[in-house]
């Protein structure tokens, strides 16, 4: 009888198995200790190449005007500093947003970041937003979208008569994000948002805001996604990354100014 050189190679797990598979690990650690064990490897190798520093004087020195992208996954901004806090390429700086930023003060014209800050303490995020002021110059601004706990809120009380957007999102986190759940139900949703993606802190409008003045910020505004009274902060947001309607559903977008003087 032959046999097989090759074992048979299993099937590839589909998304939603990848998916239940991620949050397996994620809930035994497992999978955040090997996330820091990779991150640890790869910062060695970066820091010994000088990967990052290179990489801050090359984008000081070739761009007059700076913008830096904090969080950026794989959605990278032409002309921004994308930066992460797991690099997906060389040309990304490698960044903990919640300690001090490798970069000058007063420096940046620009900062933007979305769907990042929740995924660290409310004190590490504190932390992100004094160094973003740090970095700015007087006069630049910062955008931040976030998950909106009042988008949570709003979901639980309306349960019982949910529009038809809200009734779509349900539908589609369940059958996404909670397929064991037993019927798609706003609870589950809720549930399952405030613990999954390693969410730490979920802001409101009011939180976030006092957040940006605690840092020194000024005349903070709500915007929706992708506009903005700056013409370099307008289209930034990756509506890309939901079936369309649900980021706008679900986010808040703050923007504020650092004082002139």
């Amino acid at each position: 009888m032959a046999i097989p050189l090759l074992a048979p190679v299993a099937p590839i797990p589909d998304s939603r198995a990848r998916a239940a598979i991620k949050r397996m690990l994620r809930r035994s650690g497992l999978g955040d200790a090997a996330r820091a064990w990779r991150r640890s490897l790869r910062q060695a190798g970066r820091h010994a190449g000088r990967v990052d520093e290179t990489l801050v004087q090359a984008y000081l020195a070739e761009h007059p005007v700076r913008r830096l992208h904090i969080g950026c996954g794989p959605h990278l901004l032409d002309g921004w500093l994308n930066a992460d806090y797991e690099p997906r390429a060389r040309s990304v700086l490698c960044l903990d947003a919640t300690c001090r930023f490798p970069l000058p003060s007063n420096s940046f014209d620009t900062v933007f970041s979305e769907h990042m800050i929740e995924h660290v303490p409310h004190a590490g995020g504190a932390v992100m937003l004094s160094e973003v002021f740090r970095v700015l110059r007087p006069g630049g601004r910062v955008r931040i979208t976030t998950p909106d706990f009042a988008f949570l809120v709003r979901l639980y009380a309306t349960s019982a008569e949910p529009s038809p957007l809200q009734r779509a999102y349900i539908e589609w986190a369940c059958a996404t994000f909670v397929p064991n759940a037993p019927q798609a139900d706003a609870l589950f949703v809720i549930n399952n948002y405030v613990r999954d993606w390693g969410h730490q802190f979920i802001y409101d409008e009011r939180c976030l805001r006092a957040a940006l003045l605690d840092a020194g910020f000024a005349e903070v505004q709500a915007l929706p996604l992708n506009e903005s009274t700056d013409p370099a902060l307008r289209g930034v947001e990756n509506l890309d990354r939901m079936p369309e309607g649900f980021l706008a559903l679900e986010s808040l977008t703050l923007e504020a100014r650092k004082p002139e003087d």
